[in-house]
């Protein structure tokens, strides 16, 4: 089983770092990185870089295909050969998969057209412009599409697809291995649960802007 996970320049690292080592460990699973520029990419904080020696045309055919997010999702929203590569292998794969804004490139490359799924909270809203219905869900099946909220739900999103693959059993042992079982210190890990203040400061971090009290 070939899992190929698509790397661009911007990439948010645990949007694919993530779903690489819960699908790296399904059984026979090989997992190949992919761009369209094959080379060092950097990610959106510029401090990984990931050599990606295979091209588009050295992955023709994939079983799953991932694609991540980020702030560089922005400059891969025009049809190119990344889009046509995507269209390609979806007419094949046996899953086609996204998390965070990657969800954005495969709507806009049309692959989920008349779908549903989910994104960073940031974008969901924009994914009805392409023809796609949104969803708040932190994991969304919608045929052989697996989409993923923000960042840490790919890990989820891969959960899910491990099970679909292999079978609960193996997702359970993949899960046991990541030990997978988060208990996290605060309970702001979504905007319903977010104070206002932090909203805010998320808010200004993701746009650029001074947050409304002046503070980061």
């Amino acid at each position: 089983m070939q899992v190929a996970i698509v790397l661009y320049p911007g990439f948010t690292s645990l949007d694919v770092i993530g779903p690489y080592e819960v699908l790296g460990r399904l059984p026979e699973a090989e997992v190949v990185f992919v761009t369209e520029h094959p080379g060092a990419i950097v990610n959106d904080l510029r401090s990984l870089t990931v050599d990606v020696v295979a091209g588009l045309d050295d992955v023709p055919a994939p079983d799953v295909v991932l694609i991540g997010g980020g702030p560089g999702q922005a400059e891969q929203m025009s049809d190119g050969p990344l889009h046509e590569w995507l269209r390609a292998v979806d007419r094949t794969s046996t899953w086609t998969t996204s998390v965070c804004t990657g969800s954005m490139i495969l709507a806009a490359a049309g692959v989920l057209d008349g779908r549903r799924a989910t994104s960073h909270w940031g974008a969901l809203e924009h994914l009805a412009g392409f023809g796609v219905t949104p969803s708040k869900e932190r994991v969304v099946v919608d045929g052989h599409y697996a989409t993923a909220a923000g960042v840490s739900a790919g890990i989820d999103m891969a959960l899910t697809l491990a099970g679909l693959i292999s079978g609960d059993h193996a997702a359970q042992v993949v899960q046991l291995i990541i030990e997978y079982a988060p208990e996290p210190p605060y309970d702001a890990g979504s905007v319903d649960s977010a104070s206002a203040e932090v909203f805010e400061g998320a808010m200004a971090v993701l746009t650029g802007r001074p947050p409304a009290d002046g503070t980061a």
